[in-house]
């Protein structure tokens, strides 16, 4: 436990039960206590804060006036929820904070009953809570949903569709949009600047101190506007969307105002029928350098509050992100067709040179994975070459727009999958374990695995150069720290090379275990074989590799279940060859959170690992 503030208050708060015991006006205290509990551990173990400290008042005002984990409260996105796992029994817990067996850094139901839904992907709260507060009806039971959307989960088209599915439902739904004016990076699309101007009316007299608009980048409702433009007689009042939607709209009020927040939820819970409550808060409030730059201070790591974030030195090694994000400055430069597609992570894919540099060709869409995966596809059918920089966890909620919209039409759009495999600290949610066995089953996509820095940048070239869809699947962090060439240099498509010759035993290996395994062939006196395609598969090279060794062992940071080792053993099943396989890769389980290496290993993903299952599986051919 941090002792080093006293918390006197925040210490006696075990759960809301505590919570709800307290005086209306020691709930201020209890706020400033928690927001300076939640910086020094944050500050700890790293992890989300700026938004955090942006929901420390409302937290507290939830958990105070609903009957909490009766009522149900659904986060979104879930990194804002530190406040809330502080307050429901976990403060002690904080310093496990996603580390491996400790606490996940976004709600989980198996982690605590106050959890009433995961949230780790956004915009999906009112769409859970709508269903939450219909079982309620249908099973005769008097309790509260209530969905807490923001920090950017607004601009989803997923939020709109629940919003008019509630809007219509004989269901007690209270939505709070949490408007901190920001998702990660800095607010998008043409409603910002519609409700910007709206700002300045007569309506919102008493809001211009606050500062805010409405929603922040939801082009959405920019169309809806228009619809509404004649009979709403142009839109005076943005409450107009959400009463056309059918809820009651009440705000906006200050999100930092812990007893007028109180007051407002006490007053709205008696109130039926779809509710609509606009909350403006201060992304970082209350640590000035989180909010000079929430940006910085999103997901930080250790770091001292005292002093801040500070400069690190330039890393020895470029990191995955980083070595992409130089590569398409300069494919940009050399073809004016290439243009940039990122759904609200700009920082996260490293886009921000390329923006400043090629603002014109450079569009972040908001987090809308749907949008911009047909977006490009439009974008590609008038000539132009989009590159669509997209985590791989996040392209699955544009899987439909992919094989419909890219694929069956074979338009030439570049997929640049970063995260691929393990993430660590985030856990299941946002591990890439997944895009090699979703992406090779469409016709006309191929997948890329690069094994190194370099050998990214190559392929990423090669996939640019392709007239079909491509993805590149790349790590988070830094690679084996080969030197990266300044060039646009292509490698062959679909082409493997072997790395090490050895004898009886061969590992084909797709991407980045390519160090590991060239650790355990030294040993084995093995063949190493860079695969390099998950598909189109090398088969000419697989098949002269197959003829030439007894056994062979397939290595991909991916799901076992469909993924490269099943291509694996298809093809050689098409081409009549009978060879004893062992697929190495990441086990059907969803993997938690914790350090990247420490997770590898536990998967049998690392040198030692790796060695260990050969030579269980080869024992007689390696001693023969």
């Amino acid at each position: 436990m941090l002792t080093q503030t006293p918390y006197s208050m925040l210490q006696s708060i075990h759960s809301p039960v505590d919570l709800r015991q307290l005086q209306r006006e020691q709930l201020g205290r209890l706020a400033t206590e928690l927001r300076a509990y939640l910086l020094e551990s944050v500050s700890k173990t790293g992890g989300h804060l700026s938004s955090n400290l942006g929901t420390v008042e409302l937290t507290v005002a939830l958990h105070y006036v609903f009957n909490t984990p009766h009522d149900r409260v659904v986060w979104d996105v879930g990194h804002q929820t530190y406040p809330h796992k502080i307050l429901t029994g976990r403060r002690e817990r904080m310093s496990s904070l996603r580390q491996l067996g400790g606490l996940s850094g976004f709600p989980q139901r198996a982690e605590s009953e106050f959890d009433a839904f995961g949230t780790a992907h956004s915009s999906t709260s009112i769409s859970a809570a709508l269903g939450m507060a219909l079982a309620s009806r249908l099973k005769g039971e008097d309790r509260h949903a209530i969905a807490v959307i923001g920090d950017g989960a607004m601009t989803a088209g997923m939020a709109f569709e629940a919003m008019n599915n509630a809007g219509v439902s004989d269901c007690n739904l209270l939505v709070i949009l949490n408007d901190n004016d920001m998702s990660i990076s800095p607010p998008v699309g043409a409603l910002n600047r519609y409700l910007a101007k709206l700002m300045s009316g007569q309506f919102y007299a008493a809001a211009k101190n606050a500062g805010k608009t409405v929603l922040k980048g939801a082009p959405p409702l920019f169309e809806l506007a228009r619809r509404f433009e004649e009979s709403a007689k142009g839109m005076v009042k943005p409450i107009t969307l959400f009463e056309k939607f059918g809820f009651n709209y009440v705000g906006p009020i200050d999100g930092h105002d812990v007893d007028t927040l109180v007051t407002v939820l006490e007053n709205i819970k008696h109130l039926k029928g779809p509710q609509f409550l606009h909350v403006v808060t201060k992304k970082g409030q209350g640590y000035k350098l989180a909010e000079v730059d929430p940006v910085a201070y999103h997901g930080p790591g250790k770091f001292d509050p005292a002093v801040g974030l500070q400069q690190s030195a330039i890393p020895s090694k470029p990191s995955f992100t980083q070595v992409f994000g130089d590569w398409l400055c300069d494919m940009a430069a050399a073809d004016d067709r290439l243009v940039a597609i990122t759904p609200a992570m700009r920082e996260g894919s490293g886009m921000v040179e390329f923006e400043k540099r090629f603002p014109t060709r450079f569009f972040d869409v908001g987090i809308a994975e749907q949008h911009a995966v047909t977006f490009a596809a439009g974008l590609a059918c008038e000539g132009l070459k989009p590159v669509v920089a997209i985590y791989s966890t996040f392209l699955q909620r544009a899987y439909d727009q992919l094989i419909h919209d890219v694929a069956i039409q074979n338009l030439p759009v570049v997929f640049a999958l970063d995260r691929a495999g393990l993430v660590g600290a985030d856990g299941a949610t946002h591990a890439g374990a997944y895009d090699i066995p979703y992406l090779r089953c469409i016709p006309n996509v191929s997948v890329a695995c690069p094994a190194d820095e370099n050998e990214c940048r190559q392929l990423l070239s090669t996939a640019y150069a392709q007239n079909t869809p491509v993805a590149v699947r790349y790590p988070r962090g830094a690679g084996a720290g080969v030197a990266v060439t300044s060039t646009l240099d292509a490698l062959p498509f679909g082409q493997g090379e072997i790395r090490r010759q050895g004898q009886r035993l061969a590992f084909l290996v797709f991407g980045t275990l390519l160090q590991a395994a060239l650790q355990v062939a030294e040993k084995l006196d093995a063949t190493v074989v860079n695969m390099r395609w998950a598909k189109p598969l090398d088969v000419d090279l697989l098949v002269q590799v197959a003829a030439d060794h007894d056994a062979l062992v397939t290595l991909e940071e991916g799901a076992v279940m469909g993924g490269a080792g099943s291509a694996v053993l298809e093809a050689l099943a098409a081409a009549g060859l009978v060879k004893p396989l062992l697929q190495l890769g990441l086990r059907d389980e969803f993997i938690e959170h914790g350090d990247p290496a420490k997770l590898l290993a536990l998967q049998g993903l690392d040198a030692r690992g790796i060695e260990a299952s050969v030579s269980q599986r080869f024992a007689a051919l390696l001693a023969s």
